[in-house]
């Protein structure tokens, strides 16, 4: 198992210099081996199966978004939506899982529930033809955010929740470089650079956290 996560590892790094490139088979290769690989790792681990279900779905996802087109670009999201789907099965129907848990961390609650409000307000109306997957896709991904907080703050599982926050820091900061920055803004030449990191973190966290 130690190769199959060096090899994952490698993938994702070798992946970061061609986020920001134009779409090409290698890029979509090593972007979709990053997380396959640890699907694959987290089989081999004996992992929960719902694991390995999110794992494989965002793979999928990954190979879609790596094309860059509209239609991969809707069919990735819905990926993405069903790998968020399973982990959020995951988190609730882990051992551990406490669904009291989820007011006992107030803040944390209530910022996810903001972030939804602002990010639906902020980009929904700009999203053109993609305005459907998107509304659909924010309450899942910060609902992803929310079933972590029923997880204990104990052990392996404690990185859990960072790693949801990773996860969905990446796509919406994904979500503002689509929608919301003009084509010519400065930050474009960054935000590719903190979105991969971030991604491929939370699932290499979620995989710490369970397998």
């Amino acid at each position: 198992m130690t190769i199959l996560l060096l090899a994952a590892g490698a993938s994702a790094l070798a992946y970061l210099p061609l986020t920001a490139r134009r779409a090409s088979p290698l890029r979509s290769v090593l972007k979709t081996a990053s997380v396959a690989l640890l699907a694959v790792a987290a089989w081999g681990l004996a992992a929960p199966w719902l694991l390995i279900l999110a794992l494989a779905l965002c793979t999928v996802g990954d190979a879609l978004l790596s094309r860059e087109t509209d239609a991969t670009f809707m069919a990735g999201i819905a990926g993405f939506a069903a790998g968020h789907l399973a982990y959020i099965a995951l988190f609730l129907t882990d051992p551990s899982s406490n669904a009291g848990l989820i007011l006992d961390r107030p803040g944390m609650f209530w910022m996810l529930i903001l972030l939804g409000i602002v990010a639906t307000a902020l980009i929904v109306p700009r999203a053109g033809p993609l305005k459907g997957p998107v509304l659909g896709y924010v309450p899942i991904i910060l609902g992803m955010g929310l079933a972590a907080l029923a997880l204990p703050e104990t052990g392996a599982l404690r990185w859990t929740l960072p790693a949801a926050i990773a996860f969905i820091s990446s796509d919406l900061i994904l979500a503002t470089e689509k929608f919301l920055l003009p084509r010519d803004h400065p930050a474009r030449a960054v935000t590719p650079y903190l979105v991969w990191p971030l991604y491929w973190g939370a699932q290499a966290g979620f995989l710490f956290a369970f397998a």
